[in-house]
């Protein structure tokens, strides 16, 4: 993902996920992919923003909490989340936050 999210006016919501990957990637890039196509689909869904460099940081854009919720409790995305888990993370967290400004060029 190389560009900007086209989020709405705020108040909205971002998912901040930061995560230290291990070794190789075991399917990850594949899941990655499909993880951000089948988020696009969901209700509530604004936008998203990836970088990697070392420490990865992506942030998901969603109308409402309860939008996030429903992603959350996906049934594919908890797959996901578990193989995360189990081979793909070293380390993560995730942080909901609610956006009540923004501004740029």
């Amino acid at each position: 993902m190389s560009e900007i999210a086209n989020t709405p006016k705020p108040p909205y919501y971002a998912v901040i996920f930061s995560s230290l990957r291990t070794d190789g990637d075991h399917g990850y890039a594949e899941m990655a992919d499909r993880m951000v196509a089948l988020a696009a689909t969901q209700p509530g869904f604004l936008g998203i923003e990836s970088a990697r460099e070392g420490l990865g940081i992506t942030l998901s854009y969603w109308q409402d909490l309860e939008s996030i919720r429903q992603w959350k409790n996906n049934a594919e995305h908890l797959v996901a989340q578990q193989l995360g888990y189990q081979q793909w993370y070293s380390s993560f967290r995730t942080r909901i936050a609610k956006v009540e400004r923004e501004y740029g060029i």
